[in-house]
């Protein structure tokens, strides 16, 4: 797809698919780096860094955050020009990694992500931010791919509250039969990847399918955003002890 109809895509529905974003040779690389990394490097990670289904499980794997920091294969990705060209080209400019996560929606357990804007999460003004879900594998309603409200980033922010959700703590607490209505089901294949914009509202169901479905995400912004460090600390530290106080790290 050509950028400028890439671009007017993203502005448009606040979000775009780009199929076959990766190569074969560089899916299999991302496949077998991966592997590696949960392999050897997982176990020595912090707690707060990593979320299992069940913590007692390393099987139960669904999370895993700052890819970038611990792992030089995944900061070469994230610096790679294909994906800071397409970061910039939707950004309009030039663009900070802030953060590059594993996810895997277990078969059969992995849990619903409650409907939410991810520009919540930032803190940040103004909300010139997206986040990039390249998908390892196939991805459809029945295995919890995402689904998206075109349109929504248009709306501002939405009400948020807390989760029981581990991995997504804070949720759109007026959802209602319209949004529901309004929803697009993505579907993804190997290689293939989905951007959208912090205000984009989307979700996913939980994994009712004996699939994994697993991808990495990299969220990108825009060099002149201005983060409240504050905001930011205080919400990391509140997550963290509402995490430790139900036993989930």
């Amino acid at each position: 797809m050509e950028a400028k109809k890439i671009k007017y895509l993203y502005d448009n529905n606040g979000y775009i698919a780009e199929k076959k974003f990766l190569t074969e040779i560089e899916l299999s690389e991302l496949i077998n780096e991966t592997k590696r990394f949960v392999k050897d490097i997982v176990p020595n990670l912090p707690r707060e860094a990593v979320f299992y289904e069940n913590k007692n499980d390393p099987s139960t794997l669904k999370q895993i955050q700052h890819l970038d920091q611990y792992g030089s294969y995944f900061k070469k990705l994230a610096s790679s020009p294909k994906v800071i060209e397409l970061a910039e080209l939707l950004l309009g400019g030039k663009v900070v990694l802030k953060n590059m996560q594993y996810f895997d929606k277990i078969p059969l357990i992995g849990k619903e992500t409650p409907a939410h804007q991810d520009g919540y999460y930032f803190k940040i003004k103004p909300q010139i931010a997206l986040t990039m879900w390249l998908s390892l594998g196939d991805a459809d309603g029945e295995n919890g791919a995402v689904t998206y409200i075109p349109g929504s980033h248009k709306a501002g922010m939405r009400p948020h509250g807390n989760t029981e959700v581990l991995g997504f703590s804070q949720g759109i607490t007026d959802w209602s039969e319209k949004d529901s209505a309004a929803e697009i089901q993505m579907t993804a294949g190997p290689g293939d990847l989905l951007v959208h914009h912090s205000l984009t509202i989307h979700r996913a169901n939980p994994n009712r399918s004996n699939r994994h479905r697993k991808s990495i995400g990299f969220i990108f912004y825009h060099e002149d955003v201005v983060v409240n460090e504050e905001a930011h600390v205080n919400y990391q530290k509140e997550l963290k002890q509402n995490l430790e106080k139900q036993g989930k790290i």
